[in-house]
């Protein structure tokens, strides 16, 4: 799938007005840089993570666990239906 340039722009007004084309770029337009009418290069903003790095932090901001400073407060264990082994007896009859 091809990108969608929304903008063409010679490398003399690139240089000229360069604040004003990457505040473009960063708004999300796609910037096509031609020279000699042929184009030579694709500016396009960086887009920000939606995510935190930190896991810990991503769930107290999703709200699924809460921290006032002190030890963390975690939802009840989920209780597992039906039976059978447990996953840590099959991993230990694996390694034998």
């Amino acid at each position: 799938m091809a990108d969608v340039v929304a903008s063409q722009v010679s490398v003399r007004d690139l240089k000229t007005h360069l604040s004003e084309w990457l505040a473009r770029a960063q708004a999300g337009e796609v910037v096509e840089v031609t020279s000699h009418r042929k184009p030579i290069a694709r500016l396009t903003g960086i887009k920000k993570p939606n995510s935190p790095a930190n896991p810990l932090q991503a769930a107290i901001d999703a709200g699924i666990i809460s921290w006032n400073g002190q030890k963390p407060v975690l939802p009840p264990p989920v209780k597992l239906r039906g039976e059978g082994k447990l996953v840590s007896e099959i991993v230990m009859e694996d390694r034998g």
